[in-house]
């Protein structure tokens, strides 16, 4: 999707930078619960969804927790800690309620243009991995948000399940898979596009394209002064905002330094690129449909579960392998080299310092992860596909992702991995930096947002709340019988029986 500039403005409501599913998720609901608003956003490139919401760009897994290992730990007794689990999972069901609502208000016409049901599956071998995830599954099994998933050892049922990575398998070794109807892939970049086009039908609201925030200063009636660069003209103007929302991706991180708010100080950011094998044979393509993840390797970052992936996308089925991390100093697919040196910053160098001597497992990592042949790939996704052909698949570079690194009293300072929102004190700005889940808790995402952000209005907004979100200031993992109507109602609206 792309769009040419729209009605010039030199004063918002509320100022929007990135054209990602972030700021499209937060103008949809800004824009429902307060029409009177003027919402302008701006991207600087040519179309939205071109960066980390891009469908090539993310796994687009709908990261609920159901497949991927790295949300449920072991403990020093042995026993399973679900609680990142329920919560991610909890997470992603807002999401499908927001969801569920723009369809049921006609602002997304078929769902299946970004949803698909796909199952999710964990995927583990030798004995060590198999009792891990028998023992999570157990753990999770009779969860109201886990309901329906099935565990198996026998090789006759995961044939059925994942009959790609069963084929000639070698028979006796020690397998074990976990299944479930429920998960979903999740086009991204077309769920951006979607409720931007809803939204350029709104009045008051412009998405201008083509346009680089160049700077961000306070004004002195507390307003924020934004200057913006036309890229094709080369003309720049300032816009003066009430409320600056910047869910730039990676250059999130260097866009928050330039606002000089005191949450901005001591955050750094650590760069990761990716890559992935994508299948160029239909009839492989064909003979796989779920989403397989297996466990990282030592010292690993959790964004890098391997994983054998069915997408859905612009209506066509496809099918990738990886991620295999890389490392750039670039903060944007489409960034400059200069990113990562130009956001170090005096009250930061010692958190990112501190990062660095303390992270030698993650960068034996991406050194080894760099150095890789192309035989090493093909050697990791025979794992998973044991007799995959180099000629049925291909590289192609995924998006970059920028973890958060913050000052810490007692290291230093931390790499944290997830998302992270920062916002002023007076709720005038709201940033969000990181990655993994990312785009998949969205809708939960803004809410926090809203929450920091809009305090003053939160109670006359609430009843709207409710109904985009019906569960919004509960929890489903607290009430059996609300989880299981809110997932059967999204099921339902969102098309999701298989």
């Amino acid at each position: 999707m792309s769009a040419a500039t729209t009605e010039v403005r030199n004063s918002t409501d509320v100022l929007l930078i990135g054209g990602g599913v972030m700021s499209a998720t937060l103008g949809t609901f800004l824009n429902t619960l307060q029409p009177d608003w003027t919402i302008d956003i701006f991207e600087r490139l040519d179309s939205v969804a071109q960066e980390s919401s891009n469908a090539w760009n993310n796994a687009g897994t709908g990261h609920s927790a159901l497949c991927e290992l790295n949300y449920t730990s072991e403990n020093a007794d042995g026993t399973i800690d679900i609680s990142k689990a329920l919560n991610v999972n909890e997470q992603f069901q807002v999401s499908r309620q927001f969801w569920s609502y723009l369809v049921k208000s006609g602002q997304i016409a078929n769902p299946r243009d970004f949803i698909t049901p796909i199952p999710h599956m964990s995927f583990v071998w030798g004995d060590k991995n198999v009792d891990f995830l028998r023992r999570r599954y157990d753990a999770l099994k009779d969860h109201p948000l886990f309901s329906g998933m099935r565990y198996s050892e026998d090789q006759a049922q995961l044939r059925q399940w994942m009959p790609l990575v069963m084929n000639n398998r070698a028979d006796g070794e020690k397998l074990a898979a976990t299944w479930i109807a429920s998960g979903t892939d999740v086009n991204f970049g077309a769920l951006s596009c979607l409720l931007f086009k809803s939204l350029e039908t709104r009045p008051g609201v412009s998405l201008h394209t083509g346009h680089e925030v160049e700077d961000i200063k306070r004004a002195a009636d507390g307003r924020w002064n934004v200057r913006v660069k036309n890229l094709h003209s080369g003309q720049s103007r300032t816009v003066s905002a009430r409320f600056i929302f910047i869910g730039a991706g990676g250059a999130a991180l260097p866009l928050l330094q330039k606002t000089g708010i005191p949450e901005s100080r001591g955050v750094g950011g650590f760069p990761v690129s990716g890559q992935f094998l994508r299948c160029k044979n239909p009839d492989v393509i064909a003979a796989h449909r779920a989403k397989v993840y297996g466990k990282a390797s030592v010292g690993a970052p959790p964004m890098s579960v391997p994983h054998l992936d069915t997408r859905m996308i612009d209506g066509a089925p496809a099918l990738l392998f990886g991620p295999y991390a890389g490392f750039s100093t670039r903060f944007l697919k489409k960034g400059s080299l200069l990113d990562l040196p130009r956001s170090i910053r005096a009250n930061n160098i010692g958190a990112i310092l501190a990062v660095a001597r303390d992270s030698w497992a993650l960068t034996k990592y991406l050194i080894q992860q760099v150095l890789q042949s192309n035989a090493d790939r093909m050697k990791a996704l025979r794992d998973f596909v044991p007799d995959a052909r180099d000629e049925d698949w291909e590289l192609v570079v995924a998006g970059q992702r920028v973890q958060v690194i913050k000052a810490d009293p007692k290291k230093g300072g931390v790499l944290q991995f997830g998302t992270e929102v920062i916002s002023s004190a007076d709720g005038s700005i709201g940033a969000l930096l990181g990655a993994s889940p990312g785009a998949s808790t969205a809708a939960p995402i803004m809410l926090t947002i809203i929450r920091k952000c809009f305090a003053e209005q939160l109670p006359s907004w609430e009843p709207k709340l409710k109904e985009m979100v019906p569960s919004f200031g509960q929890k489903l993992s607290d009430n059996p019988q609300l989880c299981a109507t809110v997932r059967k109602e999204t099921t339902e609206t969102l098309r999701l029986e298989d």
